[in-house]
C-alpha cells in the first residue's frame, strides 16, 4: 500500500543533476577522465549510473567509463533467501586497478548489498579509491557502511519499503514509500516496481 510519493520524475531529475555535479566537484577527474569510472549495481543502479554519466558528459564534456556489477553471488544471505534473484550480467569493460570508482545504487538499507559489491569489485582489481552513491538512504544499517553521495535521506520503519521506478525499466520515474502488508503497489492504475 502506498504511503507517500517521495520523489516525482522532476525531483529525481533535479537530484541526479546535483549528484552529477557533486561527482565532478569532489572527485575532479580533470583532463584525465580515464582515472574515474562509474559502476552501476544491477539493476536500477545501472540505469542511474548511465544517466549520471550522460549528465556529466553533457554539462562538463567529460566521458566517464561505465560498468555494470551484479552482487547476487557475493551476498552473505544468498543461500538463505527464499526468493533467490537470478544472476544478472557483470560487465566492467575496463581495468579497475588504480581507478577512482563510484559504485551507484538506488536504495541503501542494511548495507549488505554494498558489502557484496565491494567484494565483487575487489575480485576485478584494486581501485585507487571507491566511493558510493545512492539515490535514497532509508537507514537501518546492519553493518558499518555509509554513502558518500546521497540523493535523499528517507527515514523508514521496518514495516516500510522504498520503491524506485525508473522509466527505462518501469515505464515512469518516481520513488514511493510503501507499507509491506502489500507486495505490489498501484500508482495511476499501474502495478509493479522492485525492491532493491
Amino acid at each position: 500500500m502506498v504511503k507517500a510519493r517521495v520523489m516525482t520524475a522532476a525531483d529525481l531529475d533535479r537530484t541526479l543533476n546535483r549528484m552529477a555535479r557533486q561527482i565532478v566537484e569532489h572527485l575532479d577527474p580533470g583532463p584525465d577522465s580515464d582515472a574515474l569510472a562509474l559502476i552501476g549495481l544491477q539493476s536500477r543502479g545501472v540505469v542511474l549510473a548511465t544517466r549520471l554519466r550522460d549528465k556529466i558528459r553533457q554539462v562538463d564534456g567529460i566521458g566517464l567509463a561505465l560498468g555494470v556489477l551484479d552482487t547476487t553471488l557475493y551476498r552473505d544471505d544468498y543461500r538463505n533467501r527464499a526468493n533467490r534473484q537470478p544472476v544478472r550480467p557483470t560487465d566492467v569493460p575496463f581495468d579497475v586497478a588504480d581507478r577512482h570508482v563510484v559504485l551507484v545504487d538506488d536504495v541503501l538499507y542494511t548495507g549488505r548489498t554494498l558489502r557484496a559489491a565491494l567484494d565483487a569489485l575487489l575480485d576485478l582489481g584494486r581501485p585507487a579509491s571507491v566511493r558510493f552513491l545512492v539515490l535514497i538512504d532509508r537507514g537501518h544499517r546492519e553493518i558499518p557502511v555509509c554513502a558518500d553521495f546521497v540523493g535523499r535521506n528517507v527515514p523508514t520503519s521496518r514495516g516500510e519499503e522504498i520503491r524506485v521506478w525508473l522509466a527505462e525499466q518501469d515505464g515512469e520515474d518516481g520513488v514511493w514509500l510503501i507499507t509491506t502488508d502489500s507486495e505490489r503497489i498501484e500508482t495511476n492504475g499501474k502495478i509493479g516496481g522492485g525492491i532493491d
